[in-house]
């Protein structure tokens, strides 16, 4: 088995999946795969098919150098967004493969959650354009390495009803106490 940069924390609840030295922009999958993580498997799934279908856009938040701004990346709290397709595809194809290790392990895929989603930058690929002049230029490519830890999240657990204990500083409680003493001597009378 491949190592992972994180470990889920119950394996027998998890899946995973990787894939390496993929020739698909570094950057635009890194901004993709950042929406991702915490969503639901389905969820995540049909977000990569809107924005492959332009429904929805992914926000650019990190790697924003140049880009263009957009009305659907308001949802997001930013401005600028872009469709990234061969992005959506290779995640895409990544999480179907996470999904179907899911279904080999006998998870149940409508609670399965991503947990963990990173996106590393691999060696470029080294290429030359000609230039004016006999001068020569790298022209590179920005391949990826990328990694999914989907689990199945148990039954949350309802929050307490108890009330909390009210704190209150010493000028609050010189307050409350004088109306509460003039609140008795009233009911003395």
């Amino acid at each position: 088995m491949a190592r992972y940069s994180a470990t889920p924390a119950n394996a027998s609840k998890s899946a995973m999946t990787r894939g390496s030295y993929l020739r698909v922009h570094f950057k635009n999958t890194h901004e993709t795969a950042s929406v991702l993580n915490g969503l639901k498997l389905e969820k995540a799934i049909q977000y990569l098919k809107d924005v492959r279908a332009h429904r929805q856009c992914v926000p650019f938040k990190t790697f924003n150098g140049g880009v263009g701004r957009c009305a659907q990346a308001k949802a997001w709290g930013v401005t600028q967004g872009r469709w990234p397709v061969k992005s959506c595809i290779f995640l895409m194809s990544l999480l179907d493969n996470v999904k179907a290790n899911a279904e080999a392990k006998g998870l149940d895929i409508e609670k399965t959650v991503i947990k963990h989603i990173q996106v590393n930058a691999a060696p470029k690929h080294r290429r030359r354009t000609y230039r004016a002049h006999g001068r020569i230029n790298a022209f590179m490519a920005n391949p990826c390495h990328i990694e999914i830890i989907v689990t199945e999240e148990s039954e949350a657990v309802p929050v307490a009803n108890d009330k909390k204990a009210l704190r209150m500083t010493r000028p609050q409680l010189a307050k409350h106490s004088s109306v509460l003493r003039r609140a008795a001597s009233k009911n003395k009378a």
